[in-house]
């Protein structure tokens, strides 16, 4: 009922950086990590890149006391790297794994072999339905010459498509994540203009932490600072988002982050910094009201910026698909021809044999390996270009509906 008291609810948001053998104090970070949560007893908390299913199980170990309740997103060939961390019972759970995720050969990246994804949580809480999304989407890497920005474009996309069709029996909406994006980049435009989600930063009371609630600061001594560069005080690519349904309000009262190290150590609990927030959500007892059309036009425009990006990346993916098919083809070629000369050579039509064997073979085995590797890149660019091609159609389709909308303005 409307005089209902209000719910406050702790959430808590980091990307953990837990790289095993690769991130810096793995061990003792996510020991840190474990007692600041059990120290503050958050409600809900909200992790990436944990991607040892042992760090997962530690955690889960130490805030058995505070946040019995948890779930591990499974994906890809070494995981999402996404839990959740729940102070009430989950009663339902999915996963969703973006179509296109970077690319397999770019190792040093190495975001194609996780699996990004989101993962929901349905919890209930004195009553009030939570669909509670974490995520993380692919990162950007160089911001002037950014070759993976359609596929976080789609990633976005898909990410709100997931929330749109999922969230519909919620009374209240909440994501978190490393989204990867500047608050005015066209994929968090397009996820909050779509899906109505507020931004925990913006819509705050108080807030206390980092400059412009930065989570990627140059004072952190695991940031690549040539990364950072551009921006002094850092970026801001974590957020707390959230919507209420038509019988609810939810207002945030306090946003923090951390800024550095973690209280009587040396060291940050990660790369990135941690979000946490406190709601307040209120039952009103009857449906708000909601003016209809007015979000068309930012909507038309947000989401035809977003279209333009996918056909660039479309366009790409479509050179890069006749480049590895012409070189599979070349490949297959020179194959052809050396076991025509191989078999002329047995048939005793050529004197001798042309080539020396050992070159001969080495020559064959590079071809072979060529084609190999040239037809996984032919097929990999294909399902790119499938992607990308049903994405821009739904955009395209969307377009149509909201031109369509009367008083559109």
């Amino acid at each position: 009922m409307e005089g209902d008291p209000a719910l406050r609810l702790r959430v808590f948001d980091l990307n953990c950086w837990a790289i095993r053998y690769l991130s810096k104090r793995r061990p003792e970070r996510i020991r840190l990590i474990g007692d600041r949560l059990c120290q503050e007893g958050f409600d809900l908390v909200l992790l990436q890149e944990v991607w040892s299913e042992r760090d997962y199980g530690d955690l889960k170990a130490k805030l058995g006391g505070c946040c019995p309740f948890s779930h591990y997103f499974r994906s890809g060939v070494i995981g999402s790297g996404l839990c959740i961390f729940s102070k009430f019972p989950i009663l339902d759970t999915l996963l969703y794994q973006y179509s296109l995720n970077g690319y397999p050969y770019m190792l040093q990246h190495g975001d194609w072999f996780c699996g990004k994804s989101v993962g929901l949580a349905v919890i209930k809480i004195s009553g009030i339905v939570f669909n509670v999304y974490v995520t993380h989407l692919h990162a950007e890497y160089c911001r002037e010459k950014d070759a993976y920005l359609p596929h976080r474009v789609v990633q976005a996309w898909e990410l709100l498509q997931f929330i749109r069709h999922t969230s519909k029996a919620a009374d209240v909406v909440l994501l978190g994540g490393d989204l990867n994006m500047h608050p005015q980049d066209v994929g968090i435009r397009l996820l909050r203009c779509w899906t109505g989600l507020r931004d925990a930063f913006t819509e705050t009371k108080r807030f206390e932490g980092c400059e412009d609630g930065c989570t990627l600061i140059p004072s952190n001594r695991f940031t690549v600072k040539s990364e950072l560069q551009p921006f002094p005080l850092g970026i801001r690519i974590d957020y707390i988002l959230y919507k209420a349904g038509s019988s609810f309000t939810v207002k945030c009262e306090e946003l923090q982050t951390t800024t550095g190290t973690a209280p009587g150590t040396d060291i940050p609990y990660s790369d990135h910094e941690a979000v946490m927030a406190t709601l307040h959500v209120q039952r009103t007892g009857q449906a708000a009201g909601v003016t209809p059309g007015t979000a068309v036009p930012a909507l038309v425009e947000v989401l035809s910026e977003a279209r333009t990006e996918v056909r660039v990346g479309l366009l790409a993916a479509r050179r890069q698909r006749y480049s590895s098919g012409r070189m599979a083809l070349l490949a297959l070629l020179l194959l052809l021809l050396q076991a025509a000369a191989a078999l002329g050579a047995l048939a005793g039509l050529a004197d001798g044999q042309p080539f020396p064997k050992l070159s001969f073979a080495l020559l064959a085995f590079l071809a072979l390996g060529v084609l190999l590797l040239a037809t996984g890149l032919h097929l990999f660019h294909t399902i790119e270009v499938k992607m990308l091609q049903g994405t821009e159609e739904q955009m395209r389709m969307a377009l149509g509906v909201l031109q369509e909308r009367p008083g559109r303005s």
